[in-house]
């Protein structure tokens, strides 16, 4: 082996045992014993040491394994206090809507209530009017009573009497209408053929009027014949157009030859 070689081993033990030396006294340091206390000593303060870790590991996993416990009893617990809470919550919500319900109803109940006490009330007015009337009825004396039919029955006959008046004065009215009609149509026919013989002797009279004017000396002696009214005779024979005309004496009258 080099010299070099040495030298570095050498330094190696040196620092190994400075480094065990550090360590030493830092677990004495720890351990809070003396710094000059022998190896067997710091053997058993370290085994201490390692039981206790061991013991606090074993606590500490027991704690965590208890705190898992109990948190999942606590999360059942909250689980079942917000189930239980909704649970509240549905049933105050179904108790409002309950109690608005019958709140509606004892109202509509009271309504109805009213109604038919209103009308129980109209009902006993006119019950009171009914019974007031047959009271005021039944407390008139037969003498009344037997006066007041008189009364109405005579009523009842003059009644029937000017009903019967009545009906023959329209009897009366139409039969007169009828045979004013009758005369109004013979009128017409009658005035149809005045006005046609009238002009036919109209005619004639002019024929005559023209044969003696060459038989006489002096033409103008003869009478002149007056003109036909051909208006009043298309009145006389159609009446409905206007009121008739009554032809003047002069007109109608026909000269003599």
């Amino acid at each position: 082996m080099s010299q070099v070689q040495q030298d570095i081993q050498l330094k190696v033990w040196k620092e190994l045992a400075i480094s065990k030396q550090v360590l030493m006294r830092m677990a004495t340091d720890v351990l809070k014993l003396d710094p000059e206390c022998t190896q067997e000593e710091l053997k058993e303060a370290l085994e201490g040491a390692l039981k206790k870790v061991t013991r606090a590991d074993a606590d500490l996993f027991n704690a965590k394994e208890e705190a898992k416990v109990a948190v999942s009893a606590l999360e059942k617990k909250l689980a079942a206090s917000e189930q239980s809470l909704a649970s509240a919550q549905q049933a105050a919500t179904e108790a409002r809507a309950a109690h608005e319900g019958a709140v509606q109803q004892i109202a509509n109940q009271r309504a109805a209530a009213a109604t038919e006490l209103q009308k129980v009330k109209d009902r006993l007015t006119e019950r009171d009017k009914s019974l007031k009337a047959i009271s005021t009825a039944l407390a008139d004396t037969p003498e009344n009573v037997l006066k007041k039919m008189g009364v109405l029955k005579k009523q009842k006959q003059q009644e029937a009497d000017a009903r019967r008046q009545v009906e023959s004065a329209l009897n009366t009215l139409r039969t007169e209408k009828r045979q004013q009609e009758q005369k109004s149509a013979e009128v017409l026919r009658n005035g149809a053929t005045l006005v046609s013989r009238y002009r036919d002797l109209h005619a004639l009279s002019l024929q005559l009027h023209e044969q003696l004017q060459p038989l006489v000396g002096d033409a103008k002696s003869l009478p002149a014949i007056p003109e036909l009214d051909a208006k009043l005779l298309e009145a006389i024979e159609q009446p409905a157009d206007g009121n008739l005309k009554r032809p003047d004496r002069s007109s109608r009258a026909l000269p003599s030859p």
